[in-house]
């Protein structure tokens, strides 16, 4: 995908006078898969989050509500991702005015490694995207949800808005221009994901990693990336076991994880394809040939946890391939 305003055009797109109000469902996400490191994500079934838009007269975007945070995002309109998302599509279409309230329900772990900002950000985006009877492509959308991104770990990242906009699994080939493909997956793949009961701040995650990488370390990297994408797309499940390998980031960030060996040796013992850190951590994933084996997986890695005396939540879903959508 590479982006392209319709500019020209969008002076003409007026609030609806039909429809005020919308509740759209996010999809989580898991990013970097390994050896993809802020290029590779897909979409999951479950977690997500849900945003509520209601258009009102009052001009501005407002939170008037967030529920399941425990007070602990931003309520002002500039620092939410959701809110800043819908603000940047708003004034890109021209309509910077537009009266817009906005509740959020958090439906996931903040600071879990599964794309919490993210589908915040894409469930508003999407929404009012609707709600103004849809002047750009779901497509179109990924700045705008990046934006938000920005705003809650301070880099504009697709790996996450990507994957939970467009659902299934995506490349980010280029930022400059933007360039994400999304790209085929075995229909009975299935990823289990664990979170455990820890928090593993972004901003942190990412200052602990090395600037420099070993020239033999790049060229392993590079060979489980070709790999993974030639085993998803043919689809070969032994290719895509010996691809799912990170030389260079997993090494890293693995520390901040209590029992992270532990719960990965689990879900390879049980069937799993390859586990690996989801996003920043401190959730874990693993993508197994079945929905048997990633139940299994996921059993296995939440008692490695329990054994450390850590609790966890465990998911498992196929591939999403919708990414958002309208809910009642």
């Amino acid at each position: 995908m590479r982006f392209r305003a319709k500019s020209s055009n969008l002076a003409l797109y007026l609030p609806p006078s039909h429809v005020k109000s919308i509740s759209v469902f996010a999809p989580a996400t898991v990013a970097n898969v390994a050896c993809g490191f802020d290029i590779f994500g897909f979409a999951v079934d479950n977690p997500g989050d849900k945003i509520t838009l209601t258009l009102t007269d009052e001009p501005g975007v407002r939170i008037t509500d967030i529920i399941g945070d425990d007070g602990r995002l931003p309520r002002e309109a500039h620092r939410n991702t959701a809110s800043i998302a819908i603000q940047s599509f708003l004034k890109h279409i021209g309509q910077p005015d537009l009266g817009v309230d906005v509740i959020l329900y958090k439906q996931m772990p903040l600071g879990s490694g599964l794309g919490s900002s993210a589908a915040s950000a894409v469930a508003g985006v999407f929404a009012i995207n609707e709600l103004m009877e849809r002047p750009l492509t779901t497509r179109e959308l990924i700045p705008f949800a990046m934006e938000g991104e920005r705003i809650a770990c301070g880099s504009a990242h697709a790996d996450n808005v990507g994957p939970s906009l467009l659902g299934g699994f995506v490349v980010v080939r280029s930022y400059q221009p933007l360039d994400v493909i999304r790209i085929q997956t075995p229909a009975t793949l299935f990823c289990t994901l664990v979170h455990p009961d820890i928090e593993v701040n972004t901003k942190d995650a990412r200052f602990i990693l090395k600037n420099e990488v070993s020239l033999k370390n790049t060229i392993t990297q590079m060979g489980n990336v070709a790999g993974l994408i030639a085993g998803l797309m043919t689809p070969d499940y032994d290719l895509i076991s010996r691809s799912l390998v990170d030389v260079i980031i997993e090494p890293v960030r693995s520390i901040l994880i209590p029992e992270f060996a532990e719960a990965k040796q689990a879900a390879l013992q049980n069937g799993a394809l390859g586990c690996s850190i989801s996003g920043s951590g401190p959730s874990m994933f693993a993508l197994c040939r079945d929905q048997e084996t990633a139940s299994r997986v996921g059993e296995a890695m939440q008692q490695a946890f329990l054994n450390a005396g850590i609790m966890s939540e465990a998911y498992v879903s196929e591939i999403n391939q919708q990414g958002p959508k309208v809910i009642d």
